[in-house]
């Protein structure tokens, strides 16, 4: 991030604009949207400044200096390069930022593209790289926001002091927001009806002052962060992590996930790796527990699909013994998620009718008793999840069931990450081809004729995919 996004408070401020051509302009007409008042540095008034006469004051060039004087920021809108470098200087000896139009070099700030509704601003900027681009993106946004969310904001803002009042805990006047400002609430304001906001927001209130304690069970969501790739996050998954106190997560969630998670919520590392467990399974549980009693919002975030090899169904079982009720949220599961990547179909008329998910890793180590002649049998897909570190044991065991050593296989790392590496060759020569390519996992292994289909998968070699 090159730009460190920040909002001025214009209340009791002044900006200097320095120039009264058309980007003064403009400039004058975004900052005349606030309460700031405007110190125009020019020695001939333009027309256009009688549209902001309560607010404009006009300095003649004589007059800059005591313009900059306490300035909440400066615009330079002048079109000779030399008078434009030489206003810089002067608000920056009054240590005045500065934005010069259309002269990214000597900007110390950029004016983003706004959407204003009221008390709700946001604000799109690309450095000044694209500003078109910025632009559309705020339309995108303006067709999202509700025309009347800064009434909604103005409302909440009137009732923080008896909120704060009544409700003393810090997390339980934040949950009391998320459902007064997301419900009925919201719709009146929406609506209009603000006199009927106004009396089921006091309701509401009244609700939690009367009802919710630090007893409360908080709720309990497993879900599934996918495979890696942020955009394959399911919307609910997104929201349930946005709102979440505190993250119970794996280490196979990407950090571009994590970067979603609500910053201010406690973020808990319990993932495991190869023969290293950083919390054992039953701690796990007991964390989970434990935060849901103290009334937080617990998000268990796991890699893939919770309820494909992801122990959810362990977690659920556990949270039922303790009295709480877990919601279970799908992600897309690695398999699915590798393979198309890869554009590797699991299913295929010609090769595949069925596909089967196997684990290659025993629940105390070792190669799974799988069944091995049912797995060799010809026109299906296996997709073994963990089996990097027995590949070898388990090429042998299906070869020995009757798996011709020529069928294809495919090994995928890190699928649909930047950092995705995929293989392919034959299953007789599993063992040495992730030796050889120096895969360490996470990885899948795809066996079945279907892994020969990718374009890649003509010549035997890695892919490295692009970021």
């Amino acid at each position: 991030m090159r730009q460190f996004p920040a909002f001025f408070l214009m209340d009791d401020a002044h900006v200097v604009i320095v120039g009264d051509g058309i980007n003064a302009e403009r400039k004058a007409r975004l900052v005349a949207k606030t309460n700031a008042t405007i110190r125009l540095v020019t020695d001939t008034a333009p027309e256009w400044a009688r549209d902001f006469e309560s607010q404009l004051e006009v300095f003649g060039s004589a007059q800059a200096e005591a313009a900059l004087f306490g300035a909440r920021f400066a615009i330079i809108a002048l079109d000779d390069d030399k008078e434009a470098e030489a206003a810089v200087d002067r608000a920056h000896a009054h240590g005045v930022p500065v934005n010069a139009v259309d002269r990214k070099h000597l900007c110390d700030f950029t004016v983003p593209s706004l959407l204003d509704r009221g008390d709700i601003v946001a604000a799109v900027a690309t450095g000044g790289a694209a500003p078109v681009l910025a632009k559309d993106i705020r339309a995108k946004l303006e067709t999202l926001l509700p025309e009347r969310i800064g009434d909604l904001a103005a409302l909440a803002q009137r009732w923080r002091p008896a909120v704060k009042a009544a409700l003393g805990d810090e997390t339980t006047r934040r949950h009391f927001w998320e459902k007064a400002l997301r419900g009925p609430v919201a719709e009146a304001v929406y609506a209009g009806n603000d006199a009927l906001a106004e009396k089921l927001l006091g309701d509401t209130l009244e609700q939690f002052a009367g009802s919710l304690t630090h007893d409360s069970l908080g709720p309990v969501h497993i879900v599934g962060a996918g495979p890696g790739d942020p955009e394959l996050l399911t919307l609910k998954a997104f929201r349930l992590i946005q709102q979440a106190d505190v993250v119970f997560h794996d280490r196979l969630v990407s950090p571009e996930i994590m970067d979603m998670v609500r910053r201010d919520a406690e973020r808990v590392p319990v993932g495991k790796s190869k023969g290293e467990h950083l919390v054992p399974q039953d701690g796990i549980h007991e964390l989970m527990i434990a935060a849901a009693r103290e009334g937080n919002r617990v998000v268990r975030l796991k890699g893939g699909d919770p309820f494909i090899f992801g122990r959810g169904g362990e977690e659920v079982d556990a949270l039922r013994e303790a009295g709480i009720e877990a919601d279970v949220v799908p992600g897309i599961s690695s398999a699915l998620g590798c393979a198309a990547s890869a554009k590797l179909p699991l299913t295929h008329r010609d090769h595949a009718q069925s596909v089967t998910f196997v684990t290659g890793h025993a629940k105390k180590g070792g190669v799974p008793d799988l069944d091995w002649p049912g797995l060799a049998k010809p026109y299906q897909t296996v997709v073994v999840f963990m089996g990097v570190g027995t590949a070898g044991i388990i090429s042998d065991k299906l070869r020995d069931a009757g798996l011709s050593g020529e069928t294809p296989v495919a090994v995928i790392e890190n699928g649909t990450r930047s950092n995705e590496k995929r293989a392919f060759g034959k299953i007789a020569d599993l063992a040495q081809l992730i030796d050889q390519r120096g895969i360490k996992g996470p990885a899948l292994l795809i066996i079945g004729q279907v892994a020969s289909l990718p374009a890649d998968a003509q010549t035997p070699i890695i892919e490295e995919a692009l970021a």
